[in-house]
């Protein structure tokens, strides 16, 4: 993930998910000339703010998805699926197949498996079905087969079981501050009261960037056939 000039594609069950958890790497990397898109199978729409309609609600976090995005220069998607509701089906995958095949992505980065929230699991599900289908020269849709090379899982308080740092990716002052910025856009960041989003992402990227011997870093994990450490010799 340290070349400058790739295309990084984060999927999140919901709008926030990634921005929250890769967005220090995906603000440093839009800094280096790279190109961001996040996805959102579902809006998230049903954390509405009390008393706010959860319709008007979904508006709201469509906007703070772009805006976001158009921080860091990318773009941003948000699927019309009901928070809550998302299915692992056969449309679902070929939905998101045919956003890898238009992205093209040379990275993907999604939710990691075994969370609390089902909607983070069922992603995680469908983006690893959905990268192979892309990848599937014999499946006809509307773009070309593309491979995208590099899968990695996110860390976030809610997909923790079995999760362990495998990557750590670290990124200096103008990124931090650039995701800070952005990431603030969304209501339930700054103004969630049932967990303090903003204060436990700083910190966790401070800490893991002290774990790296960095200012800041963010860490992920890859698909288990992909972990080995390859060596001509001890």
């Amino acid at each position: 993930m340290s070349e400058q000039k790739t295309t990084i594609l984060a999927i999140g069950g919901h709008v926030g998910d990634m921005e929250l958890t890769a967005g220090g790497v995906l603000a440093s990397h839009s800094l280096k000339g790279g190109h961001i898109v996040t996805l959102a199978l579902t809006a998230g729409e049903r954390g509405v703010p009390e008393g706010r309609e959860v319709g008007e609600y979904r508006k709201q976090k469509v906007r703070e998805a772009k805006a976001f995005a158009d921080m860091l220069g990318g773009e941003a998607i948000v699927f019309d699926v009901p928070d809550g509701e998302l299915q692992n089906t056969e449309e679902m995958r070929l939905r998101v197949c045919d956003v890898i095949r238009r992205v093209r992505p040379d990275v993907i980065i999604t939710h990691y498996k075994s969370s609390m929230h089902k909607d983070h699991n069922t992603t995680h599900l469908i983006v690893g079905d959905a990268r192979y289908y892309a990848a599937l020269a014999p499946l006809k849709r509307e773009l070309p087969a593309f491979f995208a090379s590099r899968l990695y899982y996110a860390e976030n308080w809610e997909d923790a079981v079995d999760y362990k740092p495998y990557i750590y990716v670290g990124f200096d002052q103008e990124a931090y501050d650039l995701w800070v910025k952005a990431v603030s856009q969304h209501w339930f960041v700054t103004g969630s009261q049932s967990f303090p989003y903003l204060e436990y992402y700083k910190h966790l990227a401070r800490v893991r960037g002290i774990e790296a011997r960095k200012m800041y870093a963010e860490t992920f994990m890859v698909p288990p056939e992909t972990i080995r450490v390859l060596k001509d010799e001890l």
